[in-house]
């Protein structure tokens, strides 16, 4: 399915203070909000990528909340969770993270949605590490290769010169890096929630860090092992991403059992959620309508 672009974007709503909570001497930001009880329809847990953090997935999981109960996290080296330089920051370990998390929440079967790398993170939870989704959803998600653009492979293997950056030319090259995943331009308010983690504190050497820290390594035994996932799956992404290509796409619905549904949003680059934030809510919310009707007639 091609969707067309909705109107420009209107101010980029806020997470609430997240919750702070200790996974193997980690700290991690959550955030937990949305229908409860006889109101919801079930839980949705975001899984968000890099250099982003949960606040990636604020305006979609927003719009959800009316009906859903919704599960944010910056995963540890992201957003406001912990940045120290002894964290492990692999794709492997976040997934064990990931797992984790989903315990501590006591989530058994929850709604997963997952953009960038946290495509990954959340494929290697369920396949890795046994985790339930009632139902799974990718967006300009990292899996198949080739992945990592050219800037990303250079500060990858020099990661302690950039390190040593001039926090105002750090900066400048952080905004550049992150305008540029976008299609649409972002307005100053959507460039600075995405910037300002990366450009605080510990948050210079924290962004070289988390690029050093991931490798196509972690990703290629997830791909022999795509035709396992045990839930359904539907697949999104913008058709003019210029970080993850869309045929990308197609690729990974090949490789996916029972042929899932695809989105593709033209005039849309790698944000998708807040490029085109009406569109992938809607997307998502029907989506997750069919998921938990069909959850709910199961269960029945």
């Amino acid at each position: 399915m091609t969707a067309s672009p909705s109107a420009p974007a209107a101010p980029t709503p806020s997470l609430p203070e997240p919750v702070p909570i200790d996974l193997g001497g980690v700290r991690i930001a959550t955030y937990e909000f949305g229908a409860d009880g006889s109101a919801s329809r079930g839980d949705v847990l975001f899984c968000h990528g890099t250099p982003w953090s949960a606040q990636v997935w604020a305006p979609v999981a927003r719009a959800l909340s009316v009906t859903f109960r919704v599960h944010l996290w910056d995963m540890p080296g992201y957003g406001r969770s912990g940045k120290e330089a002894d964290v492990p920051l692999d794709l492997v370990t976040q997934s064990e993270r990931f797992a984790r998390l989903l315990e501590h929440w006591q989530l058994e079967s929850p709604h997963v949605i997952a953009h960038d790398i946290g495509g990954a993170v959340a494929l290697g939870a369920h396949l890795r590490g046994g985790s339930q989704f009632a139902s799974l959803a990718l967006w300009d998600v990292v899996t198949l290769d080739p992945w990592g653009s050219p800037f990303f492979r250079l500060v990858a293997e020099h990661a302690d010169v950039f390190t040593a950056l001039p926090p105002a030319l750090h900066a400048a090259l952080v905004r550049e890096y992150i305008s540029g995943a976008a299609h649409r331009t972002l307005t100053a308010e959507q460039s600075e929630l995405l910037v300002s983690p990366w450009i605080e504190g510990e948050g210079q050497a924290g962004f070289y860090r988390q690029i050093a820290a991931l490798s196509p390594e972690h990703t290629e035994p997830l791909v022999e092992r795509l035709h396992q996932v045990r839930c359904p799956v539907t697949i999104g992404w913008g058709e003019q991403d210029p970080w993850i290509p869309v045929e990308q796409a197609s690729r990974l619905r090949e490789a996916l059992p029972g042929e899932p549904p695809l989105t593709v949003l033209p005039g849309v680059g790698h944000l998708a959620p807040i490029e085109a934030t009406e569109l992938v809510a809607t997307a998502l919310a029907e989506w997750l309508a069919g998921a938990a009707d069909q959850g709910a007639s199961a269960s029945a």
